[in-house]
């Protein structure tokens, strides 16, 4: 049985460009879309383009906003079909570099790793309906095998990828199915001046809106499908492969 992408309240992070852009695209016509974000000015270009979705402003790397931002959420939506976990930030510096700035790491954790973890707390009681619900975590490939650069993004993805894991396990027997997208390199502006072969950011909303309906638990998009594969049967090919990006 398929999951209907209509029809439904929909909670996004991360919807001002990219990825989380082209998802509201495909899914502002035909449903309620709640969008979470920091950025005022951003959301009033967003909200211009697509009038009818709904726009709450929260810094998802300040634990301190999200409590409220989701009372909130809940309380203009009591009921909560599919939440997508999509914000996130990547920095590109490593340890030895004289760019690197240590501040960073806790923003870039927060953002990646802790907020979806809040948030899938703190929205749960919208997610726990008598009716299908999905809970989608859009992660990377690099939450399989880590590259050299982006060391924190990389360790948060892998945490996500195991977070993701354990709340299934936790929710098999409730409505709610959980779900993560693993993304290859998309051409967005976290990816600019990065990597070649990318996919755009329209076709990587297609495919993991596809997963979605077809309640895929690990859904490997592009090339992390042969990642995968290739982890598996030979891990040292795998990390060497990746270790550049």
């Amino acid at each position: 049985m398929a999951f209907s992408l209509s029809n439904k309240t929909i909670v996004l992070t991360g919807g001002t460009s990219g990825i989380g852009h082209a998802l509201v695209e495909k899914l502002h016509s035909n449903n309620k879309l709640i969008i979470i974000g920091r950025s005022a000015k951003k959301f009033e270009t967003l909200r211009a383009e697509f009038p009818t979705i709904t726009v709450v402003i929260a810094d998802l790397a300040d634990t301190q906003n999200l409590a409220p931002m989701a009372k909130k959420v809940i309380q203009q939506s009591p009921k909560i079909d599919l939440l997508i976990n999509n914000a996130a930030l990547q920095y590109t510096p490593q340890y030895t570099d004289t760019d690197f700035r240590v501040e960073t790491i806790a923003e870039e954790i927060t953002v990646n790793f802790t907020s979806p973890c809040m948030l899938v707390a703190l929205l749960l009681p919208g997610l726990l309906k008598d009716t299908p619900s999905v809970i989608l975590n859009v992660n990377s490939g690099l939450g399989l095998v880590a590259k050299k650069t982006s060391a924190v993004y990389c360790g948060t993805k892998g945490g996500l990828n195991i977070f993701t894991q354990s709340l299934r396990h936790q929710l098999a027997s409730t409505n709610i199915h959980v779900q993560q997208a693993f993304m290859p390199l998309v051409d967005t502006p976290m990816t600019h001046g990065r990597g070649a072969a990318k996919i755009t950011a329209a076709a990587a909303a297609s495919r993991i809106l596809k997963g979605i309906e077809k309640y895929v638990p690990d859904h490997d998009i592009g090339i992390v499908k042969f990642l995968r594969v290739l982890h598996q049967i030979w891990p040292a090919a795998a990390r060497n492969i990746m270790k550049n990006g």
